[in-house]
C-alpha cells in the first residue's frame, strides 16, 4: 500500500527507483518509505519488508491453474523460479491473474535477473521499548501526524481524488480525521459497523461526510466473484474480510474517488488481537510475551496486505494507507507489551492514547468487531452458501460456494 500513489509506475510501486536502491544497499527495511515492489532498472524484482505492495513471478511451467491462493504457494529457498533461456523470470505482474501460476515474491526480498531463489536482503528491526511511556506514545502520535499531513488529499482538477474507508473505529477515525473527504462504511442495515460509523462521525462532526453503502443479499452474489478474482482466492475468510472493502471501494470509484484511505496494519502493529493480549495463553501464538505476539503477528501483513490491495484495486481505487507508513510502523516497533494491551486487557493501548490528538475520547477507545462480522458480511455469506445447497455439515462450506460462483 501507499501513502499517495503519486510515486506508482508500470515498474515500480509505492517509492521511487532511487529510495529502493538506496534501502537494498543500506539494508534499511525502514528507510522512510510506505512500501514497495516492482523492477528495478537493473532487472532484479523487489518486494518491502512487510509485503504493502503485492507482486507476482511465474512459477512451475506456466501451465497450472491457480485455484486459490494459499502461504503454500510462496516463493521461498525450497521453491524455485523457472526462468527463460534468457535468465530473466519467466513473467512477473501485480496481480495474479496477469500469470498463470502466480506465485507471490517474499517480503523483504529481491530476485535477480538468472537467479531461481528470491534473496533476503531487507528484515524488521528489533529495537529496544522506549521505557518512558509518555514519550512511546508521543513519538506514535508525531509519526501519525507527519505521515497523515505528508498525503495530499487530491488536485484542483479532481485527480487523485480521495475518500476514506470509515467503520468508527480508532483506526479509520484517526486516517479520517486528516481528510475532508466522504467517509463510506458499508454493512447490512442491522450492522455494528453502520451503527458504529454513524455514532463516531456525529462525535466528529461529520455526519454529513458519511456515506453508507447498506448491502443486501444480491450485493454478495454479484461481488463473491469478482473480489475471488481480484485477490486470487477462494477461501472463505479472505473473501468475508475483502468483500466489505470491495464494496466501499466500488461505491467510492463509482462517485469518482480513484484512492481510498483506509486504517490497515493498526491491529496488526500495534496489538489489537484478542489472540496478542491472552499470550501465552492463546494456542494461536508461540510467543510467550505480548510484545512477542505483536512480532508474530506482523509477520502475516504480506499475505493480509496482498488480499487487501487486490481487492481494492479490483474495485478501481489505489489504497492509502497511513498507519502502515515506516515512521509508524519504527515507533510502533518501539512500544513496550503494556502499551500495546495494558493490564485490564485494553488492546492498542499505545494508539488510543495517541488517538486522543485526532479524534474525541469515546471514538479514540471504542472497540469495534472485525469487518467482516461488524459488517454481517460474514453472516450473510454463509446464509448464502447455505441457501445454494452448500450446508454446515460439509467441510469449508462456504470456500466452496465461494469456488463455485467463480466457475
Amino acid at each position: 500500500m501507499t501513502s499517495d500513489s503519486s510515486l506508482s509506475s508500470a515498474e515500480l510501486r509505492g517509492a521511487s527507483a532511487d529510495a529502493v536502491e538506496r534501502a537494498i544497499s543500506a539494508g534499511d527495511s525502514l528507510s522512510g518509505t510506505a512500501g514497495f515492489a516492482g523492477r528495478l532498472g537493473d532487472g532484479r524484482l523487489v518486494r518491502d519488508v512487510l509485503g504493502r505492495q503485492p507482486i507476482f513471478v511465474e512459477g512451475g511451467d506456466g501451465a497450472e491453474e491457480n485455484e486459490n491462493h494459499s502461504k503454500a504457494n510462496v516463493l521461498n529457498a525450497e521453491s524455485n523460479v523457472t526462468c527463460s533461456e534468457s535468465g530473466e523470470p519467466r513473467r512477473w505482474g501485480f496481480a495474479p491473474e496477469d500469470l498463470a501460476d502466480p506465485r507471490p515474491l517474499p517480503a523483504g526480498h529481491v530476485l535477480a535477473p538468472g537467479e531461481t531463489v528470491p534473496e533476503d536482503l531487507l528484515s524488521l528491526p528489533d529495537p529496544p521499548t522506549v521505557s518512558d511511556g509518555r514519550e512511546a506514545v508521543v513519538a506514535v502520535r508525531d509519526a501519525i501526524a507527519e505521515t497523515l499531513a505528508s498525503i495530499s488529499p487530491g488536485t484542483a482538477d479532481g485527480a487523485g481524488d480521495l475518500a476514506v474507508a470509515f467503520s468508527g473505529g480508532v483506526d479509520s477515525a484517526v486516517v479520517a480525521s486528516a481528510f475532508d473527504a466522504p467517509l463510506y462504511v458499508v454493512g447490512f442495515p442491522e450492522s455494528h459497523d453502520v451503527a458504529s460509523a454513524r455514532r463516531s462521525a456525529r462525535l466528529m462532526g461529520r455526519e454529513d461526510d458519511l456515506e453508507v453503502v447498506e448491502l443486501s443479499p444480491s450485493d454478495l452474489e454479484r461481488a463473491v466473484p469478482r473480489v475471488a478474482q481480484a485477490t486470487g482466492r477462494t477461501n472463505a475468510m479472505d473473501v468475508q474480510i475483502s468483500l466489505p472493502l470491495f464494496l466501499a471501494a466500488e461505491r467510492a470509484a463509482a462517485d469518482g474517488f480513484d484512492r481510498l484511505a483506509v486504517g490497515q496494519g493498526a491491529d496488526e502493529l500495534f496489538g489489537g488481537y484478542a489472540k496478542v493480549a491472552r499470550a501465552p495463553e492463546d494456542p494461536r501464538v508461540e510467543a510467550e510475551t505480548v510484545r512477542g505476539a505483536v512480532r508474530e503477528v506482523m509477520g502475516t501483513l504480506p499475505d493480509q496486505l496482498e488480499r487487501d490491495v487486490l481487492a481494492l484495486r479490483g474495485a478501481g481505487v489505489e489504497p492509502v494507507a497511513p498507519l502502515l507508513d515506516d515512521r509508524v510502523v519504527r515507533a510502533a516497533l518501539r512500544l513496550p507489551g503494556d502499551l500495546l494491551v495494558d493490564s485490564r486487557g485494553e488492546r492498542k493501548k499505545a494508539l488510543r492514547l495517541a488517538g486522543r490528538e485526532f479524534v474525541p475520547d469515546p471514538v479514540a477507545f471504542r472497540e469495534k468487531k472485525a469487518v467482516q462480522y461488524g459488517s454481517l458480511v460474514a453472516r450473510e455469506l454463509d446464509r448464502l452458501a447455505r441457501q445454494d445447497g452448500f450446508k454446515r455439515r460439509m467441510d469449508d462450506h462456504v470456500s466452496k460456494y465461494v469456488a463455485s460462483r467463480v466457475e
